[in-house]
């Protein structure tokens, strides 16, 4: 199966083609894309790789989507694309989070919490059980610095594993294992999305959504004006 997967919440965004069946995985590659350009860039962008590399948009066999957290703008730019193309092309959608797939750097087997710094002294926080594959999700999150710490504390994962070096340090509070790792990015949300995807655990064009965890500032602000 030929995969394609878009992932526009961070700050700079990427799409990755992979293959995979039930026994493996191969990036056939990976494109970044410079945040603030994901409107214009995205599709000429996956043009490009797909007559790079002698497919159609017909080849694709499903889609992985990189459902946030992150930017409201960005990620309804990648969340847009694929479902014009899944709606065309009559293809399935996998939905990972950005939680899940750093969750998924760890490698590691045991209770697993991922964070991000999400801002206004706030951290997206995820909460996973591992085999040692991919991670299952327990809880997924929006806390203030105090409760991420408490819900460290009291669930006591085996690592916290982060992209981000202020919430490393919040997180030494628990006395665990913390990595600070590089944000994930299509490649990952790709991996993830294989597997899903064969496994048939799959959306509908309709209910594809984003994992905002934040209220956007609409309706933060303006919660009750005319």
């Amino acid at each position: 199966m030929l995969i394609l997967s878009i992932d526009t919440a961070g700050p700079s965004g990427g799409i990755t083609l992979a293959e995979a069946d039930a026994g493996s995985f191969h990036v056939v590659e990976s494109a970044a894309i410079a945040g603030g350009t994901f409107s214009a860039q995205l599709i000429p962008t996956l043009a490009a790789l797909l007559q790079k590399h002698g497919f159609r948009a017909a080849d694709i066999g499903g889609f992985a989507a990189a459902s946030g957290p992150g930017s409201f703008t960005g990620l309804r730019v990648g969340l847009s694309a694929i479902k014009g193309l899944a709606e065309t092309l009559r293809k399935p959608i996998a939905v990972v989070t950005v939680l899940e797939a750093l969750a998924a750097l760890s490698g590691k087997k045991g209770k697993i919490a991922a964070a991000m710094d999400a801002g206004r002294a706030e951290i997206f926080f995820g909460l996973y059980e591992s085999s040692g594959h991919e991670p299952d999700r327990i809880r997924e999150e929006l806390l203030d610095g105090s409760a991420f710490q408490a819900a460290l504390i009291s669930e006591k994962p085996g690592v916290v594993i982060t992209s981000d070096a202020s919430v490393a340090e919040l997180s030494k509070v628990a006395h665990c294992q913390v990595e600070q790792v590089q944000r994930p990015g299509s490649e990952m949300s790709a991996r993830i999305g294989a597997h899903t995807l064969l496994r048939g655990e799959t959306v509908s064009v309709e209910a594809l959504d984003a994992t905002y965890l934040r209220r956007s500032d609409a309706e933060i602000f303006f919660k009750g004006q005319p």
